[in-house]
Formats: structure tokens, C-alpha cells, sequence
């Protein structure tokens, strides 16, 4: 039987970035230096271990977050390499869900770029420790101090230097807890040479050091009296300081180096398992139970099982569920139920369990809390799904995903693929949530939506490569979405006699009064229904008050200008009128619906339109054509800042109107310019 690992040696954590900042090039040497790889396989040659897709490989870029372990001075770090382009950012979350801390990558040129910020965001939102290590210090225009400034100006965060690099970076990086210089030598940066740093050095870099000590010292008492005093602290000391800081989130850690170099990537591995938690280190997770009650789910072997299923798979023709178990223990054959809506419970029973290198599994004989492992046998747990003791049933917090920004018509070349088509859209809708199949009820076509063009382009090509559907696609078509443009009032009276199987007459009767009044962007849909009830005395019973709620829960499925759902509306069932036994829940339900119609109706329909928050990173001499443009398709420029050669252009504009934009980029600055963009909100554009 497979040992146990012991818990305060595990590191769980993620690898996040914007797009290129080099999170792949750097886990590979990760991978290389710890032992768990025999060779350094490059992005740009479709070689990286971590990006074992085909899709990945072609386009040079992480889609899925692959699971992998390696060793680290008698530790056992556990990594997930996440997405950096936005389209993915639900792997992002789903995997900030389940981690201990992370690293995030910064660009040493650029610093914090936009899907930095997305990642920022998803680590606050678990309370993640953090760490930074500042990539590509060997191109020209990097500035490792002007990086960690743009940390602490988009953050709010302090960014604590750890190592810092040479002011004439030759790839050398100086260790100021230690106070020691790190070559790497070798072929690939195996080599590495550690010795003291010299007076000359020591005194341009003295300042660094002194905020190191500084953010340390918040932490230990005795140390600030050291520091204070200009007393030498020990570095054990130092360490111990700067761990509590960045478990409490005052202060993130910041590594130098270049990934793709193979520098400065041994000092980040020690400082993974000096500074970042352990699993029994982070707060308990917070669980409730079917009777309501609240419960803190403690990282201990010895528990009633608690996972959580963070990622479905369908790997080897197989389907597959990744789980991190916070509680108690798993092997296989044992049994589990899902708790799902309404107090249900499904079992079901492991097959298999599997430890995952990649796109590589190796069986195990059991997995413990703090373990992230691979589920065979679980036929229908899905992303979010918590999976605990049949004895003990509670419910984890979920994975929150994100609605879908943009469609594409969808059919198969033949009636024989049809069945083929349905089954692949199935599975891939069960390894990404963010992936949609509905059908355009005016034009019966099957539409599949997703969070981009690039999204989209790759699930388009799954289908025809990994799943043998030939299919046709139509154009991306946006999502849109309705709101109202002014507070309105309505009132409706149901009446009806419905002729029943046996001739009698069923006579139904309700009448109510209903306002509407727009809300702020971004302020989602409110129904308030405690109605006056007349005539006077007259009261709801239970099942009346959830019909006329219910009611006003059925208008907002679609609006009067072009039918897309409701959003950020308020409505309010006002008055009722009942009729004695002629008003049934069902005629109040469909009265309140008729009236709150009717508000919404005369409050008059407006579309709203994904409108993304855009960066475009151009030349300085393209920059007028450019902002031209921009202004063309009626994009609201916020502000622009220059780097080097380089100018920023942010900007706020609808998604329709950038389509297709990073081509034509690339034609109006002779393939230099460079453009990201995510959903910000709906909005009239």
C-alpha cells in the first residue's frame, strides 16, 4: 500500500499568469531541476510536458490545467500549470478553488498585465498566499523594480524582493536573505554556484535588503528589535518572519530570474517550501449540512471523507473527475454520495484512484486529505460537486462559473453524425462549464457558446480531431442581453373556464398589480413579493406566495426588444386580488406574469452587449492609426501609458465590434501589436 504523504511537507500550488508571461517555461524547469523530468521540453517547439494537448501544442499556448508532483528538499509540491489567455480562465478557478498558495509570473518588461489582475482577483477570493516571480529579466526593456511598482500600484499589496538581479543582468541573481550571489551554469542551469556577495554588490543592493527585513520584522517582535538596532538577524529567523507574512497576506514574496535562461529557478522552488502553506496551514473550509448547520471541515486524515471535484476529464475514451480531499481518507471501491438540490443524495462508488503527471497516471492504493488525485469510476459527479461519507453528507463551497459572451451555429455535415455530435458536445460540456449547447428557438439551429473566438476555435477543433465529427460552423453571433429603460406599472386580470375530461367547467380568476424599475449595471434581477392582499383580510397561503413570486420569475426569461433574458431589473408584485376558490396557485401565478409582462413591456426593452475590457500593446509610431480605429468601432479609450518603445492603449469596447480585431492589429502595426481583452459587464454599446 502506497505511504501516506505527510501533510506538513505537501505544497499545493498553482502556476498563473497573463498569457506568454512564460508559466509553462517556467514549470518545466521546475519539473527538470526537482527530478520529476529527464528533459526541459519548450513551448515554442510544442514539446512541454505540462502541454500534452494537440491544440496546445499547435497554438504554443496552456488550455487546460494539467495536475503534476514533483520533490523539493524532502517536500512533495504538488502543481497545477493554469491557463493565461482569459477565454480559459475558468480552469484558473476552478483550480485557485482547491490550491494552498500559488506563484504568479510576471513579464519582467510589461509587470501586471490584464489577466494578472483576473488571476489577482480569483486568488483574493480563496485568500490565497502568494508568491511572484518576476520572468524575462533577460530581454531588453525589463526592470524588476518597475515590476514589483506595478504590484503595489494594481495591487495594494507590498511585494517583498527575496532575490533581486544584477543592475547589468547577466543572469546572476543575489539572495538577500542569505546574502549570497547565484550563477547557474551547465547546459540548462543545473549547475548552480552559490557564493557570498561581494562588499561593491552589497552596498547598491543594501536598500532591497533593509524592506525585506522591514516587512519581516511586522511579524516578530524580536526581529524588529534587531533591525531597529542594526543587529545581523539570522536568516532561519527572517525566514520564519517572512512566512507568517505572506501566510497572513501582508506581504508577497518576489523572485528574479529567466525561466526560459534557466535562471533563478531553484531559489523560487526553496522559497515554494519555506514561504507557501502547508494544507493543515489554511484556514478550515467552511461546509453546511442538510439540516442547515455550518460546519468547518479540518485538513485531517482521520474525518468523514470531504473532496471536492474540481475538473472532469474524459481521458482514454474514459471519463474521469479531479479531487483535492480536505477530510478523511479514500480508497478504492469505497462509496460516496454527492449531495445535489433539494436534500438529494447520489451514490456512487471509485473504481480507481489515480496520482497524475500531466497527461500520466499512476495507480494508488488510497489518497489522504491534502491530496490531489485523479477518480475513475464516477459516472456523474460534476465540476463543484462535493463527494463525502455516505454517514456524513454536508456540502462544500462551490466553483463559480461564468456565463458565455459568444456563440457559434453549430450541425454535423450528415444526419449519420448527429448522434456522434450530440455525444462529443456532452463531453465537452462536462470537462468545461463555460461551455454551452442551447438551441435558437426562432431558427431551430444548435448554437455553442463559449467565453471567445479562440475558445470556441479549439472546441471547434476537438470535436473534429479528438472526437471524429465532421461538422459545419456558422459565424460567432455575441449574447445578448435585455434590460429596461425607465420604471413602469402594470396590472392584469386572469380569467379562464377550462372545459376538464369528465364536461365539467374549471373556472379560474386572479388579478394583480406589478412594477418594474431598472437597476444599475451589474445589479442582477430582484423580486420582492409581499403584495397587498384584497379583498381586505384575505392573506397568501404558502403555496399562493410562491406562485405569484414564481410568476414574476417567469417574465424575466425574456424581454420585449429582441427576447434575450432579464437582467438587472427590480420587480415588485404590488397588489393581489383573490376570488375565493377560482384563485389557485396557477391563476395567481399566471396573473402576476401577464402584469409584470405588460411593466416590462411598457418600460420600454434595451439590448445590452458584452462590452470587454481591452489592452493593446502597439508601437509608438502606430499609436495614432491605432486609437483611430479604436474610436471607429466607438471604444471609450480610458488611458494609455508608454513602456519603452511600446505604448498601452486601454480601453472599454463591445465584443461585436472587436472581432476578428487581432488581425487586423497585426496588418495596421506590420505584426507588433498585441491585444488581450475580458468580459467587463453588459451594457447599452
Amino acid at each position: 500500500m502506497a505511504k501516506a504523504p505527510d501533510l506538513a511537507r505537501v505544497r499545493n500550488i498553482g502556476v498563473a499568469a497573463h498569457v506568454d508571461a512564460g508559466k509553462t517555461t517556467l514549470t518545466e524547469r521546475m519539473l527538470y531541476y526537482a527530478g520529476a523530468s529527464h528533459k526541459i521540453g519548450e513551448v515554442h517547439e510544442g514539446a512541454a510536458h505540462m502541454d500534452y494537448m494537440v491544440e496546445e501544442q499547435e497554438h504554443g499556448i496552456t488550455i487546460t490545467a494539467a495536475v503534476t508532483r514533483l520533490p523539493w528538499r524532502e517536500h512533495l509540491i504538488q502543481l497545477i500549470d493554469t491557463p493565461g489567455h482569459v477565454d480559459f480562465t475558468i480552469e484558473v478557478e476552478r483550480s485557485m478553488r482547491v490550491l494552498d498558495g500559488c506563484v504568479i509570473v510576471l513579464d519582467g518588461v510589461r509587470g501586471v498585465e490584464p489577466q494578472t489582475e483576473t488571476v489577482w482577483r480569483q486568488r483574493t477570493r480563496f485568500q490565497l498566499p502568494a508568491l511572484f516571480f518576476v520572468n524575462k529579466l533577460d530581454r531588453p526593456g525589463a526592470d524588476f523594480a518597475r515590476a514589483l511598482a506595478t504590484v503595489r500600484e494594481r495591487f495594494a499589496v507590498e511585494p517583498v524582493a527575496v532575490t533581486v538581479p544584477l543592475a547589468d543582468y547577466d543572469g546572476t541573481v543575489v539572495q538577500l536573505i542569505d546574502k549570497t550571489r547565484w550563477r547557474f551554469g551547465g547546459e540548462r542551469g543545473e549547475q548552480v554556484e552559490i557564493a557570498p556577495c561581494d562588499e561593491a554588490t552589497w552596498a547598491r543592493l543594501r536598500p532591497w535588503r533593509e524592506s525585506l527585513l522591514l516587512a519581516a520584522a511586522e511579524m516578530d517582535d524580536a526581529l524588529a528589535e534587531q533591525v531597529l538596532t542594526d543587529a545581523e538577524p539570522e536568516p532561519a529567523a527572517v525566514w520564519a518572519a517572512l512566512r507568517q507574512a505572506a501566510l497572513a497576506g501582508k506581504s508577497c514574496p518576489c523572485f528574479a530570474g529567466s525561466a526560459l535562461r534557466n535562471q533563478g529557478v531553484q531559489p523560487l522552488l526553496d522559497g515554494i517550501v519555506r514561504l507557501l502553506p502547508a494544507p493543515t496551514e489554511r484556514p478550515p473550509s467552511l461546509a453546511h449540512r442538510p439540516d442547515g448547520a455550518e460546519e468547518r471541515v479540518t485538513v485531517v486524515a482521520n474525518g468523514p471523507l470531504a473532496a471536492l471535484a474540481f475538473k472532469v476529464q474524459v481521458w482514454e475514451g474514459r471519463r474521469h473527475v479531479f479531487a483535492r480531499l480536505y477530510r478523511g481518507t479514500l480508497k478504492p471501491g469505497d462509496e460516496v454520495v454527492i449531495p445535489g438540490p433539494n436534500g438529494s443524495l447520489r451514490q456512487e462508488r471509485v473504481a480507481r484512484l489515480f496520482d497524475v503527471d500531466a497527461n500520466h497516471k499512476m495507480r494508488l492504493d488510497q489518497a489522504t486529505a491534502g491530496q490531489i488525485v485523479l477518480l475513475a469510476g464516477l459516472r456523474w459527479a460534476t465540476t463543484g460537486d462535493t463527494l463525502c461519507a455516505p454517514s456524513h453528507p454536508l456540502w462544500l463551497e462551490r466553483i463559480e462559473t461564468r456565463e458565455p459572451v459568444l456563440g457559434l451555429a453549430i450541425e454535423p455535415q450528415s444526419g449519420a453524425d448527429e448522434e456522434k455530435l450530440l455525444e462529443a458536445l456532452d463531453k465537452l460540456q462536462q470537462e468545461d462549464p463555460t461551455l454551452r449547447v442551447e438551441e435558437d428557438g426562432e431558427t431551430g439551429q444548435r448554437i455553442l457558446r463559449g467565453m471567445g473566438e479562440l475558445h470556441l476555435q479549439i472546441a471547434e477543433e476537438r470535436l473534429r480531431r479528438e472526437f471524429g465529427v465532421n461538422i459545419r460552423v456558422g459565424n460567432p453571433d455575441v449574447v445578448v442581453r435585455e434590460t429596461i429603460a425607465q420604471p413602469a406599472e402594470a396590472e392584469s386580470v386572469f380569467h379562464r373556464q377550462i372545459e376538464q375530461p369528465d364536461g365539467k367547467k374549471l373556472e379560474l380568476k386572479a388579478w394583480a398589480r406589478v412594477a418594474v424599475r431598472p437597476l444599475a449595471r451589474g445589479g442582477g434581477k430582484s423580486v420582492t413579493s409581499e403584495p397587498l392582499v384584497r379583498p381586505e383580510g384575505a392573506g397568501l397561503n404558502p403555496a399562493q406566495r410562491d406562485a405569484a413570486a414564481g410568476g414574476a420569475e417567469d417574465a424575466l426569461a425574456s424581454g420585449p426588444a429582441t427576447g434575450a433574458p432579464l437582467q438587472d431589473l427590480a420587480v415588485r408584485v404590488l397588489e393581489v386580488e383573490l376570488f375565493g376558490a377560482l384563485s389557485s396557485p396557477q391563476a395567481l401565478r399566471v396573473a402576476v406574469a401577464e402584469a409584470a409582462r405588460k411593466a416590462i413591456s411598457q418600460a420600454g426593452g434595451l439590448a445590452l452587449r458584452p462590452i470587454m475590457t481591452a489592452e493593446v500593446v502597439v508601437p509608438e509610431s502606430d499609436v495614432g492609426a491605432v486609437l483611430g480605429d479604436l474610436q471607429a468601432r466607438r471604444a471609450v479609450i480610458r488611458d494609455t501609458t508608454t513602456l519603452g518603445e511600446m505604448t498601452i492603449i486601454h480601453c472599454d469596447c463591445a465584443l461585436d465590434r472587436l472581432l476578428g480585431y487581432i488581425t487586423e492589429l497585426r496588418g495596421m502595426t506590420r505584426g507588433r501589436g498585441q491585444f488581450t481583452m475580458h468580459f467587463g459587464r453588459f451594457d447599452v454599446g
